[in-house]
């Protein structure tokens, strides 16, 4: 099942348009069908195509909802459109979040986040903009640093917007809030920051949320390994993923090819830091005596 999401996953990152939802529903497949099943679902165990289907289902189920509201409430206006969707995607679908789900790994799987209706506010944001587009409402993602809120409208080319935060339900933000949510984190707020998220950045967001659970939890290393193997498969990512992963194969028992791709890396840094280089190498070395 790896090889089959992980050659989706490349696929769909390296398509004209990506899909920010079907490549975290296939990059969640590798933990949500890599969990044993009991009970009754040991009778039929997901495939990949279900998982897919399943979370396109629900998405679909609450366009809906929102559809159906549209219909009755008319907005004529972002602020309005903003209210709908926190009405019913906030209110009676009860997406949101708490300060807990920071410490789970399923606030940052879909398929998870879908079922639970919880989760951290990048996937909260993108289960708002992924039932918009279904409802032929305008919503974009906004990467502010530190916690990721939505601009209901067009943020750009000078159309009306307004801002939301689906963490909170839905709750509506002025641009004194969104600085606020921004200097929190210890980062200058300027408006360039409301720019949309593009779709690649997202899933490379959301993965990095899964690194960093994973980090601070020395058991999780496989699961960091994943993450950062997917975050590889990107088109553009931070070159330092690279020895991340060498790393990770080392603590994860694989010595030889942990080593190889430390020295691999080396061989990138001598071009404008050997002296991190050589510390690089040391560990590739030190890498290859735990066989012995």
């Amino acid at each position: 099942m790896t090889e089959q999401s992980r050659s989706r996953f490349r696929t769909e990152a390296r398509a004209e348009h990506p899909d920010p939802v079907l490549l975290c529903v296939l990059a969640a497949a590798e933990h949500t069908l890599g969990v044993p099943l009991t009970g009754e679902d040991a009778e039929e165990p997901p495939t990949l195509e279900a998982l897919v289907a399943a979370c396109q289902a629900a998405l679909d189920r609450h366009a809906a909802a929102v559809r159906l509201a549209v219909a009755e409430r008319a907005p004529a206006n972002p602020e309005e459109t903003a209210a709908l969707l926190a009405a019913v995607l906030g209110g009676r679908e009860r997406f949101h979040g708490r300060p807990a789900d920071y410490r789970r790994l399923e606030s940052s799987l879909l398929p998870d986040v879908l079922r639970r209706r919880r989760g951290l506010p990048i996937m909260l944001s993108l289960v708002w903009e992924a039932v918009a587009a279904r409802a032929g409402l305008t919503v974009h993602g906004v990467a502010l640093p530190g916690h990721f809120i939505v601009a209901v409208g067009g943020p750009t080319g000078g159309n009306e917007y307004v801002l939301a935060d689906p963490y909170h339900g839905g709750r509506l933000l002025d641009l004194d809030d969104a600085a606020q949510l921004v200097t929190a984190t210890g980062h200058h707020f300027s408006p360039e920051l409301l720019t949309p998220a593009q779709p690649l950045e997202i899933v490379l967001r959301v993965l990095g949320n899964i690194r960093s659970w994973a980090a601070d939890r020395p058991e999780q290393a496989r699961t960091q390994l994943w993450a950062t193997e997917l975050s590889l498969l990107l088109p553009r990512h931070p070159a330092q993923l690279r020895l991340e992963r060498a790393e990770l194969l080392v603590r994860t028992g694989d010595f030889l090819r942990g080593a190889a791709e430390m020295e691999a890396y080396a061989e990138i840094l001598d071009a404008f830091d050997r002296e991190a280089a050589a510390r690089v190498r040391h560990d590739a070395r030190a890498a290859r005596h735990r066989l012995n």
